[in-house]
Formats: C-alpha cells, structure tokens, sequence
C-alpha cells in the first residue's frame, strides 16, 4: 500500500474517567522515522495501539492520505507490529514464523518463498531458517519478529519498546540493524520507547508525551538541544534542575551544544547562595524559576563562567571520564562529568556557560 501521509487528528483514548491519551495531532510522511517517548505510563504505548487498531479511539481520527482508517479492523489496515516480547510461535521454524502472516493472506507460494527469503537476508538469518525460537539468542529472535513483520511489505511499522528486554550490547548492535532496515527499504515506523538515546540515535522527529498530552515534537536535535519546559528538559538529560528566582533580564541569543541557536533573553537567577546568568526560555519576569543544566555542560577548574563550590560526594567511573554527584553549600545536589580524577569529599569549583543554563517557568 503506497501513501504519502498518515496523519492522527485529535486522537484521544479513555478508560473510565482516566485520559491515556489527549488530543495527540501528529503528520507522519512517507519513509519518516518517528519515536514515540516518556516514561511509563505517558501515553506512549496507547497511542501505538490506537495506530495499530488493537484499541478503539474514544475522540479524534487516523487517516492514511485521503482514506479514514480508524474504522477498520488491524488486518485491514497494512500495518506491521513488533512486539515488545517478540510474540513468536514456538513450535514453528523461523521461516515459518517469517512467512506466517504470508500464509494466512493466502500469498501465492514461489512469491511468499521469495520474499521470505529476502527478509531473512535483510536481517541476516538466512542460515538459521530452519531453526526454533528457543534455539535463538534474545537478538536473533528479535530479529525474526522484525523480518515477520517487514515481509507483509507494511505501509507502516509499528515498534513497541522492540529492544528493551535486551542486554546493553544487543541494544547497540539492534539499534543499528532497525537503522540499517529502515534506510534500506524506505520503511516508515513509529517506535515506541522510553530510552532518550535510543529515541535521538534512530528516529527522524521524537514526539515526547507526558500523562497522555504532547509535550514537544520536534528533530532530534531540536528536541535534544532546545526542549520547551523544564520536563522535557529532564527527560532528555538536563539532570540538573534548580528552584531559583529570575531577578534580572535582558536580551540576547546564545548557541546550544548541538550547535543550535537558543532564542531567549539572558537572565539572573540567584537563591541560597547560587547566582547564574542564564538564557529565558519562558519569557518569564522577575520571580520563581527552574534552572536546568546538563551534567556534561559543567566545567571543572578556575576561571569557568557561573562558578560554584561544590562538595563530592560519589565517584563513578565511565571509562574516559567520571560522572560525580557533589553537593552546593545548600544541599542542593549538582550533577556533572569530567576527565579529572576526583575523590568524596573533594572541594571543587565547576561552572558552566550561560547558554548552556536554560530557564524555565516553574
């Protein structure tokens, strides 16, 4: 099936009182890569089932192109799922399992044997066709699920947090291989996750949820580098989040980590001790803030812009560098990375570039 737009207008989803889902406008293009992500329970995951028709909307529409299809049922919709616990046949080989949804779509057999074939060289299983799911590793299954669904030739992929039952390294390696698919034949895919990494390594735009509403749509890097308030901010790495009160503003703009420009005026925020220049992402005026601040944008030494005395508390090792966890004369803890060998009960002073503190509403 061959369209140019699936679009979700107002889509929304009940259960009782409780809203899973509100109100989620999202235009996906042909051949687009776009992650769904929060935390458990956001949203995240009924949105994925609305798309796939394994629950019905309570408000909104899905279209693809021209053609509502929140009516039909999943079978007839064109779309492939991959499961979170890749839902396999255990008594079936893994051609049979590649070639089931084939064969109940009475496929011709030379042209479901064909592309059978094709998908399991896609993902590089040629050799263990004639295997069972318990003879695989967890990576290998996974990629059975993924060959199962792309050999439907799906007008979209749909992906249910698909790695999160593997270990760090199988992560990494599937990572590249539903990246490798996903270029290689065009396909376009909604993946459902909550790893902030995985999300900014695989997908074209993120859409990050909370409690059902959108948050923030956007590039990886938009997203990454200029999140819209202080919960996007900590749930894509500002893990540093200050209470402080904005006493002073003006007018300026200063370019992000990503190299991006972010637009909004300097200004002081101070509290218990702590002053920062930082850049206005609220247009807020004088009163309280949240200041959020990277661990990897903090500096270590003398000189550093927006300096603080910070206390070390404990140590981790990250190969080339340290991630530290210290503590302002307050109390408050701060958060930061380094190449300097440090030690608990160190007495630092860190600093961090104004661009790189971003203040938000509270």
């Amino acid at each position: 099936m061959t369209f140019e737009q699936l679009r979700l207008d107002g889509v929304s989803r009940s259960f009782g009182t409780a809203n899973a889902l509100q109100g989620l406008d999202l235009a996906i293009t042909r051949g687009e890569f776009v992650a769904l992500l929060g935390p458990s329970g956001c949203g995240k995951s009924t949105a994925l089932n609305c798309l796939a028709g394994l629950l019905p909307l309570t408000g909104g529409s899905i279209w693809l192109d021209d053609t509502r299809i929140d009516g039909r049922p999943p079978e007839q919709r064109g779309f492939g799922m991959v499961f979170q616990n890749y839902a396999l046949f255990p008594h079936l080989s893994v051609r049979a399992n590649v070639g089931f949804g084939l064969q109940m779509r009475k496929v011709a057999r030379a042209e479901a044997r064909r592309r059978v074939d094709e998908a399991l060289r896609l993902v590089q299983l040629t050799e263990h066709a004639a295997k069972f799911p318990a003879q695989l590793s967890g990576g290998q299954q996974q990629r059975v699920a993924i060959a199962r669904a792309v050999v439907l030739e799906p007008a979209v992929v749909l992906m249910d947090e698909p790695l999160s039952n593997l270990d760090a390294k199988l992560r990494l390696e599937m990572r590249m291989e539903i990246r490798r698919l996903h270029q290689t034949l065009g396909l376009t895919t909604v993946y459902v996750t909550h790893d902030q990494e995985e999300a900014l390594s695989l997908a074209d735009r993120l859409v990050v949820l909370r409690e059902g509403a959108v948050q923030q749509i956007g590039t990886p890097e938009e997203v990454y580098a200029q999140p819209v308030n202080s919960y996007v901010a900590s749930f894509m790495g500002y893990r540093n989040l200050l209470d402080l009160t904005l006493t002073n503003a003006a007018g300026v703009t200063g370019s992000s980590a990503a190299g991006l420009s972010v637009t909004g005026s300097p200004v002081t925020v101070e509290g218990d001790g702590v002053r920062l220049t930082g850049t206005n992402r609220d247009d807020l005026t004088d009163g309280p803030a949240k200041v959020a601040i990277r661990p990897e944008d903090f500096v270590v030494g003398e000189g550093a812009e927006n300096a603080l005395d910070v206390t070390v508390e404990i140590v981790e090792y990250h190969g080339r560098e340290l991630s530290v966890s210290a503590r302002l004369a307050n109390g408050v803890p701060v958060y930061f990375r380094t190449d300097k060998r440090l030690a608990p009960g160190d007495p630092v002073k860190i600093g961090v570039p104004a661009e790189r503190v971003l203040v938000f509403a509270p």
